[in-house]
C-alpha cells in the first residue's frame, strides 16, 4: 500500500486522479487543500484524510507529508514557483523524494511554429511561473516528473501522446482524463519517468490553436 499526497487537491485533474486511485489501487490518499469542506464527499473514506491548509504553510504542508511515499501537486497561478518551493521545502524537512507535478505547454519553449507563438501570449501571466517551477525542481535534488499537458478539454475519453524534453511539442489539446491516467501511470509506476519531463497531447490536434478557440 502507498501513501500518496495530493496537493492543490480541489483540482479537476486532481479529482480525477483521486477517484482513479481509489477505484483502482489500495492506496491511501492526503489531500490538501484550501478549504477541505469541498471535497466532503471524501469525508467518510477511510482511505482519505482530508487537510484544510495554505500550502505556503510549509510547517502545515511538512505535517501533512509525515506519511506520505510520493507526493502528486496539482498547484497552479501566477505563484506557482512559491508554492511548489514550500512542497519542495516540506519534502526536504521529511525526507521525501518522489514528486508528480503538473506544469504546462511552453515551460521549457519547447512549442513551434504559430502555436508556440499564440501559447506564449494566451498564458504569458503563468509562464514564468511554471519556467522558474521547473528550475526549482530540477535543482531540488527530488526525484520529480513534470506533466507538461496541452490545452485542456473535459472530453470523456483517455487519448493522448508523449513527448520528451529536448522533443517539439505537437498537438494543441489533451483531455483531462488523459492527464490523469498518465499521473496515475506514473504513481503507479514511481520508478518510471524519473527526473523526466513530459509532454501530453491527443494526436491530430496539431494547428495554430485549439479548435475550441
Amino acid at each position: 500500500m502507498t501513501q500518496v499526497m495530493i496537493v492543490g487537491a480541489h483540482g479537476a485533474m486532481a479529482q480525477l486522479l483521486t477517484d482513479r486511485l481509489l477505484a483502482e489501487t489500495t492506496d491511501t490518499l492526503t489531500l490538501f487543500l484550501r478549504d477541505a469542506g469541498r471535497l466532503n464527499r471524501y469525508a467518510t473514506n477511510d482511505r482519505v484524510t482530508l487537510v484544510d491548509g495554505d500550502i505556503k504553510d510549509t510547517a502545515a504542508v511538512a505535517k501533512a507529508m509525515a506519511d506520505a511515499d510520493i507526493v502528486y501537486s496539482n498547484l497552479g497561478g501566477p505563484d506557482l514557483a512559491e508554492q511548489t518551493q514550500s512542497v519542495l521545502t516540506a519534502m526536504h524537512q521529511t525526507g521525501k523524494q518522489r514528486l508528480v507535478y503538473i506544469s504546462a505547454l511552453g515551460a521549457h519553449h519547447e512549442v513551434p511554429g504559430k502555436f508556440g507563438d499564440w501559447n506564449e501570449q494566451a498564458i504569458a501571466a503563468f509562464l514564468p511561473g511554471f519556467r522558474k517551477t521547473a528550475q526549482l525542481v530540477a535543482d531540488s535534488g527530488v526525484t520529480y516528473t513534470e506533466i507538461r499537458p496541452a490545452w485542456l478539454t473535459d472530453h470523456d475519453e483517455i487519448d493522448y501522446e508523449e513527448t520528451q524534453l529536448g522533443e517539439a511539442f505537437k498537438g494543441t489539446e489533451v483531455s483531462r482524463k488523459s492527464v490523469a491516467d498518465f499521473a496515475l501511470k506514473v504513481i503507479t509506476q514511481p520508478e518510471t519517468y524519473r527526473n523526466a519531463s513530459v509532454g501530453l497531447d491527443k494526436a491530430g490536434t496539431e494547428g495554430d490553436q485549439p479548435s475550441w478557440i
